[in-house]
């Protein structure tokens, strides 16, 4: 696994009053949004902060999502395989699997594993990600 992180997501109650915050309140710019369903912001060169429903997060990764553990970290690979073979990576290194590679919702694979001190983590390739070479994060339907 490479050392990077791509996206930090947080689970929220409420996706309007989170969007409000960052977006009303801060100032923040989305890159990309899903009305009601997810924001996007990019907060550094190639990194960006995902405001995601709890629930919805809950359902992704297959285990339950509370306050303590409502945020995910995400690495992003080139390839569908290249998931498959980081999960087994972080696997043989401690942690836990708690989704396995598989198709996603957005159109590419993703899989979670969860670190031996419980902070979880997605391994994705996303068809419709990029980085520019200024850092400028492009994030679109695949």
């Amino acid at each position: 696994m490479e050392q990077r992180v791509h996206f930090i997501t947080l689970g929220t109650r409420d996706i309007a009053a989170a969007r409000r915050f960052y977006v009303e309140g801060l100032g923040w710019q989305p890159t990309f949004e899903v009305d009601g369903e997810v924001v996007f912001i990019q907060v550094g060169p190639g990194l960006l902060l995902s405001l995601w429903d709890r629930d919805e997060m809950a359902k992704d990764i297959g285990a339950a999502v509370t306050p303590g553990n409502s945020i995910t970290f995400a690495h992003n690979v080139d390839t569908d395989d290249a998931v498959a073979r980081v999960l087994a990576d972080a696997e043989a290194a401690g942690a836990t699997i708690l989704k396995p590679a598989q198709r996603a919702f957005f159109g590419g694979v993703q899989g979670y594993f969860e670190d031996p001190q419980g902070f979880r983590w997605e391994v994705a390739h996303n068809p419709g990600w990029g980085v520019d070479p200024d850092g400028t994060v492009r994030i679109g339907p695949s």
